[in-house]
């Protein structure tokens, strides 16, 4: 524990990932504590604070040979950066739970039949290492990577400060459940609608991902994300922190969506919205499904990692024990 909050406090020197190092000889990154049940954990980026070119060159040679191809078939430097700081994120922070045994440049993915990228664990010798999952979300400012064992896990990250959009109804009527389109028109305010029309579309991708089973295997309006008192009655205003829980229900003759998962919702750094979805864990009893953990770095791989959770960074809004 000392080791690890050493590392949160004293960010190392830049001079130490120079272009002049082999991918090799990087720094080592600080192990990880695996995930516990019905515990998520979330690695974030901001892509703007990384300014030195050297260490994005030093990133790119983490790729693999498909990866670095695709990064240069993009066009645009910030949407390279942007590609680049994805994929290391994912290598990193997924190195980080096998104690650093498994170098970030050698992990190898697969896409189940719906795309969704998974581990392709390399079996082999007396070491088995963790079933891990994860899950990737990004916008232009913020990268994110959440993680699980065992189960699923679906994240999605959206600006909160976004431009107005005009007729949000119609569009909430395209690709929301009925449901979800009254619960949007009962606010009459504007800033309040987009807010929760926000909530309700980070939700909702969050869950998709979890799924894995892409956008065309579970459309937005098949399934409806709901806000629910403690007591069991429908949240008749907008909710506030810790007074609700976000429920799911799914279309009667759906066979490709379940509704055994848990959500939270967060607010990251003021400037983000953050749902994490996990599939519950059976074997809890049933109020402890209802929460689930999270703990919430943010980092610079090989850098600065800096504990996020419990601080004023990190704001739940719901889902949280």
């Amino acid at each position: 524990m000392r080791r690890w909050l050493r590392w949160d406090m004293l960010p190392l020197p830049f001079n130490l990932v120079s272009r002049h190092l082999v991918v090799s000889s990087l720094p080592s990154l600080p192990p990880a504590p695996l995930p516990s049940r019905r515990e998520a954990h979330l690695w974030y980026i901001v892509p703007n604070e990384l300014e030195d070119a050297s260490l994005l060159q030093d990133y790119r040679e983490l790729l693999s040979p498909c990866e670095k191809e695709n990064v240069l078939s993009i066009k645009g430097e910030a949407l390279k950066k942007c590609a680049i700081l994805s994929r290391v994120l994912v290598r990193t922070t997924l190195s980080r739970y096998t104690d650093c045994k498994v170098n970030p440049r050698l992990f190898k993915f697969r896409k189940n039949r719906f795309g969704k990228p998974e581990v392709e664990h390399q079996n082999g010798g007396l070491w088995v290492p963790p079933s891990l999952q994860f899950n990737i979300s990004h916008t232009s400012s913020m990268i994110a990577c959440g993680v699980t064992v065992d189960v699923p896990i679906g994240i999605d990250i959206e600006e909160k400060r976004r431009k107005p959009v005009n007729n949000l109804l119609s569009l909430a009527h395209r690709y929301f459940s009925p449901y979800e389109v009254q619960y949007l028109a009962s606010f009459m305010d504007p800033e309040n609608r987009q807010s929760e029309f926000l909530r309700l579309w980070t939700l909702k991708e969050a869950y998709v991902k979890a799924l894995g089973r892409g956008f065309s295997g579970a459309p937005f309006r098949d399934f409806t994300i709901r806000f629910e008192k403690s007591t069991d009655s429908v949240v008749p205003e907008r909710p506030k922190s810790e007074e609700f829980r976000i429920m799911i229900d799914t279309a009667s003759d759906s066979e490709n969506l379940t509704a055994n998962w848990q959500f939270a919702l967060v607010e990251l750094s003021g400037s983000h919205l953050a749902a994490i979805c996990m599939e519950k864990d059976e074997n809890m009893p049933g109020t402890e499904q209802e929460f689930l953990k999270l703990k919430v770095w943010k980092t610079l791989p090989f850098v600065e990692d800096k504990c996020m959770s419990e601080t004023d960074a990190v704001i739940n809004i719901s889902g949280l024990s």
